[in-house]
């Protein structure tokens, strides 16, 4: 039973691993034959040799061969070991040509050697001079074949001599920049429009070296051609099936006068085979057989169109037994088709993930120089202190105890009593400037026999050990504060790099979508693309005519793109002409849930020019409205570029991303580090979310704020120093919760002293605020000057400054606009 049992369960296992054997067995038979291909064809020159021999026997005009000495040439300069190759091919193909074409191979190569080494003796750079080289091989050989075979060289002789060697010339340009895509492993990614036809050019040229070449009464040439037309049609499209079609004709026309016709073949089936690309394989066949019976009843008429439409067949078979693989292969090279966009892509995100891991790297960096600063602080501070005593103690001792004669008997017999008693003398003096407790002096004197001398020497150290405690804690002070500004570093190069990994989303459907409905109601429109379609988060770039200032973007497309994505939709930015053909460019996104309207009154002590108060209001890319309000300390101009510096500091700081407690910790280690000057300055900071008015409230060294909603006023006040005073500070954040309509009034403190009479200032300014009818900030602002002002008799006393701000529902400018007839716009949900 137990036998039974085992060979049920392994039966099935050495099933499964037969199974991977053989899939095993299977990948490694194809490498290694992809791999023996590759060795034969490219690394000993088995494609080499062929496209060598085609090009031998390839002729113009049934009478000159330009293709030989620009093959030879670039394989000469780009592969020097293939070189001999080259020649033997070149050499066998034109011996089954024509007899007098091997005599000209053979003396065009020659001659080419001589004359390369003779440039290579004058010239650092051959490449540059080549097609020169080969324009005066080809001339000199056709002259000296001519003259040696029939004693003379005509006029006709030398225009066919000339016309051999201008094409000599062309085509060695043409091959320089086509050989190395068919006889090299690696191909330079991408191929430029340029590359791409002196390929077609070359592939075409080794074509006519099939020129003469009959299986069953169909012509090997034209199956080629239209194979190459079918394979490049239905890899790129129109465009490219018809330039390969004309390309290809013309060169096959050029050898063969009877080929004539097929240049209009090729070109009218590539077009049509690139228009059906849709219809996969099939489609594209089916147009080479429609552009071959149309081509064919109009040139040929019905007795060779048999054979024309059987060598079209042919062409299809041959194309539709191609590998998907090879197509794929090919279509990498091809721009406009999806493997080279897919290519293209995963270079970008090569490179975008490249530097994303920079990023990266140093935002770990940052953090971990962070966690270095605070594991350095994180040291046992009870140890630090017992050593900062014993220290303490043994500067007393060296002074007072060393030269005592019961020296012995304190800190030998008794001593826990005796330190005990120093620990408490020491921690009275440090407390109280002197010892007050009367009991601990008369215990201390019937102890020591020295003991007014021991309590003089600790009053005298006690101020040093004040002073490096002191020193020691601002030290500890810096490195938290430099711990804590690195790893703000951290979180903001952290937060760029999932940026960067963002990838632009695949929204192609709602692409089309919404490109339908615009154009539908007859607005043209360039491009669409759409970066993310995220509640709250939407982006969405265009290209639209310049409507020369008319406002088309905001008034109507952005409307219809709020019906569209059920959400209100603004245009970001517009760029007029930013495209060669003169459209525009133009983003849009989401509006935000709120929007913040302020007004500012402020006037300056005794009604000077400057005022000492600076104010700032910042709308920050992370979707936050910041206010702020600074005053420096004193008057005029010296407070004023204080506080203008602050709020400086602090914009630069909070655009760039940093956390609103880190940017304000930040701004006062400079202050305070950059001059010893009495120089201070408060900072009143509130941040509004615009998506859930939720605000945020940092005060340091500011007074009161108010909040009016309705008749009610809300104080907010927090207590903290003013900058620059300390280098460590924490930071109070208050946070409330706002409403559409509400008021939110910052102040600075000339406000707030102003009315002298007034015990109760906080109550004084409330009612202040709450008999205020007036919604408008700017009135409301006013308002508040003009009350404290004239409760001061009109006197001036300090620079006064009224921030207000009100908190609205954001209302767009233009509604949305209705599309009928429009199917449910999909869209993913925000992650």
């Amino acid at each position: 039973m137990i036998r039974k049992v085992t060979r049920g369960v392994i039966e099935p296992m050495r099933t499964s691993v037969l199974i991977d054997r053989t899939q095993a067995l299977f990948t490694a038979v194809g490498d290694s034959a992809k791999k023996a291909v590759n060795t034969v064809f490219l690394q000993w020159g088995l494609l080499l040799f062929i496209i060598g021999f085609l090009l031998g026997r390839a002729m113009i005009l049934s009478e000159i061969t330009p293709f030989v000495l620009p093959f030879i040439a670039v394989i000469y300069v780009l592969r020097k070991e293939k070189t001999g190759l080259a020649a033997i091919a070149l050499f066998a193909g034109a011996l089954t040509s024509v007899y007098e074409s091997g005599w000209f191979v053979l003396t065009a190569i020659i001659v080419y050697f001589v004359v390369q080494k003779v440039v290579e003796r004058f010239s650092d750079n051959a490449t540059k001079v080549l097609p020169f080289t080969v324009l005066l091989s080809s001339l000199l050989a056709r002259v000296i074949l001519t003259f040696v075979m029939t004693g003379q060289v005509s006029n006709y002789a030398l225009m066919m001599a000339g016309v051999e060697a201008g094409l000599s010339f062309i085509l060695t340009m043409i091959f320089l920049q086509s050989v190395p895509l068919v006889t090299m492993s690696t191909v330079k990614q991408p191929l430029k429009s340029e590359e791409i036809v002196c390929l077609i050019i070359l592939l075409a040229s080794v074509m006519t070296g099939t020129i003469g070449w009959v299986i069953y009464d169909l012509t090997v040439e034209h199956m080629l051609a239209r194979y190459l037309v079918l394979l490049f049609a239905f890899v790129g499209g129109a465009a490219i099936g018809s330039t390969v079609g004309v390309v290809t004709g013309l060169i096959l026309s050029l050898a063969s006068v009877a080929s004539l016709y097929q240049m209009s073949l090729l070109a009218f089936a590539g077009l049509l085979g690139g228009l059906l690309k849709e219809g996969k394989k099939l489609g594209v066949s089916i147009g080479l057989l429609v552009g071959t019976l149309m081509i064919g009843l109009y040139g040929e008429g019905g007795g060779e169109l048999t054979l024309t439409v059987m060598e079209s067949l042919v062409a299809v078979a041959v194309f539709l037994l191609t590998p998907r693989s090879l197509i794929s292969q090919l279509s990498r090279y091809i721009p406009g088709t999806t493997e080279y966009s897919q290519e293209q892509q995963q270079y970008l995100r090569k490179i975008r993930d490249i530097t994303a891991g920079r990023v990266e790297q140093f935002s770990h960096l940052f953090q971990t120089l962070s966690n270095s600063f605070q594991s350095s602080q994180a040291v046992s501070d009870i140890d630090d202190a017992e050593r900062e005593i014993d220290y303490f103690l043994s500067n007393v001792t060296e002074k007072t105890c060393q030269t005592c004669f019961k020296k012995e008997r304190c800190w030998v017999t008794n001593f826990n009593t005796t330190y005990d008693y120093m620990t408490m003398i020491m921690n009275e003096t440090e407390k109280n400037r002197k010892i007050s407790d009367r009991s601990l002096i008369a215990e201390w004197s019937s102890y020591c026999v020295k003991d007014e001398k021991v309590i003089k020497a600790i009053q005298d150290e006690i101020s040093h050990f004040q002073a490096n405690k002191k020193l020691k804690q601002q030290v500890l002070e810096s490195r938290k504060l430099v711990a804590d500004q690195l790893l703000g570093v951290s979180r903001v190069m952290g937060d760029f790099a999932k940026e960067i990994q963002r990838e632009k989303e695949v929204n192609h459907a709602q692409e089309e979508q919404i490109l339908d409905a615009l154009r539908g109601v007859g607005l043209e429109i360039g491009h669409l693309d759409i970066y993310r379609l995220e509640e709250g988060n939407i982006e969405i770039e265009m290209s639209v005519p310049n409507d020369d200032g008319h406002g088309q973007a905001e008034k109507i497309i952005a409307p219809m793109l709020s019906d569209i994505v059920n959400e209100t939709i603004v245009v970001k930015s517009e760029e007029h002409a930013f495209y060669p053909n003169g459209y525009s460019h133009v983003s849009f996104g989401s509006a935000k849930r709120f929007v913040v309207e302020t007004g500012v009154a402020n006037v300056a002590k005794g009604g000077a020019w400057v005022s000492g108060d600076s104010y700032s209001t910042i709308e920050l890319g992370s979707g936050k409205y910041a206010i702020a309000i600074s005053d420096g300390m004193g008057n005029g101009e010296r407070a004023h570029l204080e506080s203008n510096e602050t709020l400086q500091l602090l914009q630069k700081v909070l655009q760039s991303g940093i956390e609103e407690t880190v940017a304000i910790k930040s701004i006062n280690s400079v202050l305070s580090l950059r001059t010893t000057d009495e120089i201070f300055s408060t900072l009143d900071l509130a941040m509004v979310d615009l998506q859930d008015a939720r605000a945020k409230f940092l005060k340091i060294g500011s007074i009161p704020s108010f909040i009016k909603r309705g008749h009610d006023v809300t104080k907010i006040e927090a207590s903290n120093l003013p900058m620059g005073i300390i280098q460590e500070f924490d930071v109070d954040v208050v946070s409330e919760q706002l409403k559409a309509g509400d008021l939110l009034i910052m102040m600075s403190d000339g406000i707030f002293d102003a009315p002298k009479h007034v015990e109760n200032k906080e109550m004084w300014l409330k009612r202040i605020i709450s008999e205020i009818e007036t919604n408008d900030p700017q009135e409301v602002a006013d308002l508040i000057l003009e009350h404290v002002i004239r409760s001061g008799s009109g006197a001036i006393e300090d620079d006064m400054t009224v921030v207000v701000a009100q908190v609205k529902r954001n209302t767009p400018k233009w509604a949305a606009i209705p599309l009928y007839h429009q199917t449910r716009f999909l869209r993913k949900e925000a992650q």
